[in-house]
């Protein structure tokens, strides 16, 4: 019987109508390669029915403790509907890549049923119309509670779900996993009992450890290894926000976001990845004539699970504050610059301790954390206090060889998270097969033209690329890629260029012929012409 953790349960404290707490990928599969070259809506339930035992997430709903005295209990849910789970809908004509993200943004903007399983798939059929992408694709959103997963536990479970190949070898049936019984109303009592007992004695240890962390922080400062980011400033994506939803993508080839990070020696993908999402603010808040003379800040979460917590569900996570340099219009030189604040924020993370604040959660009394987070969203506390950064950009890995299910091909992974209060912009990022997805989810009063914003994380990527040396690989065209001011004001100067060169190559053209013809004229006075117009 497994209890929710602290910070598990600070995600499912958390959820109102206007910030639901569920994360997922928004996966797009080829058809093309499964037998028949189709894929039948039963298959895919098939797919999930043979593979629920492969992650608890699938099957396990909450139990709450009476009172609310201590955290949650996972339980079996004896009533598990798998249809009810995985639902099967489809785009109406021409299913192109704004109807998708339309109805996408939809589905994420619904909080999930937490008296069942904390997840939902969405088969989604139609999509025949992605530019970039085959015709006949369907896409797959499957939505799971951030109180169940965090970034890291949900690749696992998409590698559960999904084969290396397109006709998948059978595996032997692998051992049921535990049952997970519900324990009785007074046995949750006395455990709750027994853990806020405890909790003022951790809080006391976590204090001790606290003392040397501090001494570590002042010595860092001394040294200069990290200093304050001081005051954030407060940008239209920083205060309350509304159930509605708006979502969008941005996809590059892999292999050239490695080249280009080699602009900057030490940097790393991550770093690159800051540097476009800043300079993407940076001209879409410009545009706006809302561009901060401070730079701006990212909260990136971090994974701190150890090697005996590698494979567990639920949230074992951090958080680092880097500055994404937006106040830099070079884009060479804010690559250097995140990449020096990421080195500096790496150093106070070591400092501090990884695992200081997710310790610090499992001493929190549930009633209390739970109350906590209620006032601060009733009140509209987190939404007007200063931010602590002004944005959420989460890297989460994904797999470099093609996955399959059901025999279709995944062709394209898009991640998405949830904005809350103070922070009604994120940008999750994922990885997979040669490609790698900045995406982006926002409140649509704060962004109400995503289409904008796209744009806008092309044309920092296509800056970084044109100011880099040499004549490095063409990322490929993406899927939804629009044309670029940037791109587009390249082309207007060639065509341009090529016009000028045009004229004056037809007028000395003229003006020789002119020459020609007064040498060969009988009886005509030379006359030197004042311009090849008077030539003519």
């Amino acid at each position: 019987m497994q209890q929710l953790s602290s910070l598990d349960a600070t995600f499912l404290y958390a959820e109102t109508p206007e910030t639901p707490m569920h994360i997922g990928p928004l996966l797009i599969y080829d058809p093309s390669t499964a037998e028949g070259g189709f894929v039948r809506f039963k298959d895919i339930l098939a797919t999930f029915e043979q593979r629920l035992d492969r992650s608890p997430v699938f099957r396990r709903k909450l139990e709450f403790v009476p009172l609310g005295l201590d955290q949650p209990y996972w339980v079996e849910d004896e009533n598990f509907d798998l249809e009810f789970h995985v639902r099967h809908i489809a785009l109406p004509k021409p299913g192109d890549w704004r109807q998708l993200w339309i109805q996408a943004s939809r589905l994420h903007a619904r909080a999930v049923d937490t008296s069942r399983p904390l997840w939902e798939a969405y088969i989604i059929e139609g999509l025949d119309n992605l530019e970039g992408l085959p015709p006949g694709c369907f896409a797959m959103f499957l939505k799971m509670h951030h109180a169940a997963i965090d970034g890291a536990s949900g690749a696992e479970i998409m590698a559960a779900l999904h084969d290396l190949e397109p006709s998948p070898t059978q595996e032997p049936p692998r051992k049921a996993l535990p049952r997970a019984e519900p324990p009785g109303r007074l046995e949750m009592l006395w455990r709750a009992y027994r853990a806020n007992l405890r909790a003022p004695l951790g809080l006391v240890k976590l204090a001790t450890e606290g003392v040397p962390a501090w001494r570590r922080v002042q010595a860092g400062v001394k040294a200069n290894k990290f200093k304050s980011l001081g005051e954030k400033e407060r940008t239209r994506f920083n205060g309350p926000i509304t159930p509605h939803r708006v979502c969008g993508a941005a996809t590059y080839d892999l292999r050239e976001v490695r080249r280009m990070k080699g602009a900057v020696e030490g940097a790393t993908v991550n770093d690159l990845i800051l540097s476009l999402v800043g300079g993407a603010m940076r001209h879409y808040l410009k545009a706006k004539g809302e561009l901060p003379e401070k730079g701006l800040v990212a909260g990136t979460p971090v994974n701190v699970r150890d090697e005996a917590e590698v494979g567990s569900a639920g949230n074992v996570v951090s958080m680092m504050t880097i500055p994404m340099r937006s106040d830099i219009a070079d884009p060479v030189e804010r690559l250097r610059a995140v990449h020096e604040g990421a080195v500096s924020s790496k150093a106070y993370l070591n400092a501090v301790g990884a695992r200081m604040m997710t310790d610090f959660t499992q001493y929190v009394p549930a009633e209390l954390s739970a109350l906590g987070w209620r006032a601060a969203l009733a009140s509209g506390l987190l939404a007007d206090m200063k931010p602590i950064f002004n944005t959420i950009v989460t890297n989460v890995p994904g797999p470099q060889v093609p996955l399959y299910m059901g025999g279709a091909k995944v062709v394209r992974t898009i991640a998405l998270g949830p904005p809350f209060p103070g922070s009604g912009l994120i940008h999750p990022v994922t990885s997979y097969n040669g490609q790698i997805c900045i995406s982006f989810q926002c409140c649509r009063e704060m962004m109400p033209d995503p289409e904008f914003y796209e744009r806008c994380l092309y044309q920092a990527f296509e800056e970084l690329q044109q100011a880099l040396p040499g004549d490095g690989a063409a990322a490929p065209k993406v899927a939804g890629k629009a044309k670029t001011k940037a791109s587009t004001k390249a082309k207007t100067k060639a065509k341009a260029k090529a016009k000028t060169k045009a004229k004056t190559k037809a007028k000395t053209k003229t003006k020789a012929k002119t020459k020609a013809k007064r040498k060969t004229a009988p009886g005509r006075r030379k006359v030197a012409p004042k311009s090849a117009d008077d030539a003519r």
